[in-house]
């Protein structure tokens, strides 16, 4: 049994719950207390993060232009960028906090996702 679990239509369905909490939680949680940045990142991100899975060719994609293993492979650079943004700008305590458990969410989701549900030959799921 593999343990990647992360089907296309499994990452779909958490798409929109993640991107609304992304602009949701720093205002939620009181972030900003090292650096304002630290909410309009979040911000930011999510509101980019809804656009991508409005555009990405899965399951509640609207507009399928952006074939799943982009949206997938732009993930895993959110994930990545998370990971140092605290460290570029100077975030500390619950904003830097904020930002590495989102990063080891979204790497952790990128790992277990299907290989075969990563293919560039994929058909879109109707």
């Amino acid at each position: 049994m593999s343990i990647r679990f992360i089907t296309k239509t499994i990452h779909a369905y958490l798409d929109y719950p993640v991107a609304i909490s992304l602009m949701a939680m720093p205002f939620i949680l009181g972030l900003g207390s090292t650096n304002n940045l630290a909410i309009w990142v979040s911000i930011v991100t999510g509101i980019a993060a809804f656009i991508l899975t409005l555009f990405t060719d899965h399951k509640l994609g609207l507009i399928r232009i952006i074939p799943y293993w982009a949206h997938v492979l732009v993930d895993f650079l959110v994930g990545v960028t998370f990971v140092f943004v605290p460290f570029i700008f100077n975030f500390s305590g619950l904003d830097a906090w904020y930002y590495w458990a989102n990063a080891a969410a979204v790497l952790t989701a990128v790992s277990l996702s299907k290989p075969g549900a990563l293919s560039k030959d994929e058909p879109a799921t109707i």
